[in-house]
This record gives C-alpha cells, structure tokens and sequence, in this order.
C-alpha cells in the first residue's frame, strides 16, 4: 500500500516537473525542474528493483549533465526575449506538427495490447544469488555487446560533430609563418652601423648609408 502511494505521488510529482520544464520562460527554472525530474525518475527506478539505474541516474544526468546545462546557461548570457521574437510568427507550425505527434501517439496508444506472458514475466523471482548491477553488465555485455559499442561509437561521432560545428577560429589570435621565418636572411634584419666614439649610434635611412 506504502509503495503504491509512492508510486503515485512520485509519477505526479515527476509529470509537473517535466511540464514545468517545457512550459517555464525562466532556463535556469526549467534545468531546476529537469534535476527534480531525474531525481523522481531515480526514485521510480528504485521501487522497481533496478537500484544501479537510480543510482546511474542521479549521478550521471543530475551530477553531471543537469549541473553542465546550468552552467551553459548562466554563461552564454543568452537574449532569450529576443530569441522569443518570432513565437508567435511560428506558432501555426509549431501547433499543426504538435496536433500530428498527438494523433501518432493517439493511434498507437489505441492499438497497444498487453502481451498475454507479460503479467507472469512482471511477477517473475528475482535471483538472489546475483545482483542488479552483475545481471545488467551481463546481459549487455554479452548479448548486447555489438548494439552497446555501436551506441559508443554513435556517440563518440556525434561529440566529435558537435565540437566541429561550434568551434569558431579565433582572428585576433597571432600565428606564426613558419616558411617565412626559415626564409629570413641575416641582411634582412641586420643593419651594421659605423659610429664614432662617444658620437651615438644612428640609425641611417639607407643600407648605402650604413657602409
């Protein structure tokens, strides 16, 4: 009974946030939201039995990429009333592919059914010689070990896509020629001047002057 009453209260609490996420004007807000969804999320995870992902959850996407979002926005210095100048000039758009997406999930929802072994697989023992953390990393790195090393690839291709798109060359940095620093001679740079004792050197305006 405790569970279920759990259950309920975090999947709601869980449900705003993610609203709260897409609806508020505010970034730095909606990140706030999104850390308190994760965590509801970890919290579901955990009545589930799957502990390791709970703990993966709040550590990884909380502790690391929820934290990074927030310093991202906080440090871009983002117009964001600007950006919002042209919602309303888009809004159509935006509403008739939202009104498609909606009759996507209507129709599938519609011709979703329960497979008939799935109540049995639910209610499925747990072995208890073998823990959730040692059943995951079997299961994918066994069975699963292509698909899971063609994700780290896709992944890896897409942060190297990411750090090509956005790095901008930088014109107020000096750079060197190195060819033309290998081709200076001496007499280019090199100025020999005759002077008289106690005269002072001068600089002559013509290398005819300096022999």
């Amino acid at each position: 009974m405790i569970s279920n009453l759990v259950f309920y209260v975090v999947s709601f609490i869980l449900l705003a946030s993610a609203v709260m996420v897409v609806s508020n004007r505010n970034p730095v807000h909606s990140v706030l939201f999104l850390i308190l969804a994760f965590i509801n999320a970890a919290v579901l995870f955990l009545l589930s039995g799957a502990e390791f992902l709970a703990m993966l959850l709040v550590i990884v996407y909380v502790g690391a990429v929820a934290v990074l979002f927030m310093f991202v926005v906080m440090m871009l210095d983002v117009n964001f009333a600007k950006l919002r100048e042209g919602f309303q000039r888009y809004a159509p758009v935006g509403g008739l592919v939202g009104a498609v997406l909606f009759i996507e999930l209507a129709l599938v929802v519609s011709g979703w059914s329960l497979a008939p072994g799935a109540a049995g697989a639910r209610m499925f023992p747990t072995p208890s010689n073998i823990t959730n953390s040692q059943a995951l990393g079997s299961l994918i790195y066994t069975n699963y070990l292509p698909l899971f090393q063609l994700a780290g690839v896709i992944l890896l291709v897409a942060m190297i896509g990411a750090i090509v798109l956005t790095h901008r060359e930088r014109r107020r940095a000096k750079t060197q020629n190195l060819d033309l620093q290998h081709a200076r001679v001496p007499a280019d740079t090199l100025v020999m001047v005759k002077t008289r004792l106690g005269a002072g050197a001068e600089l002559p305006r013509h290398k005819e002057d300096a022999q």
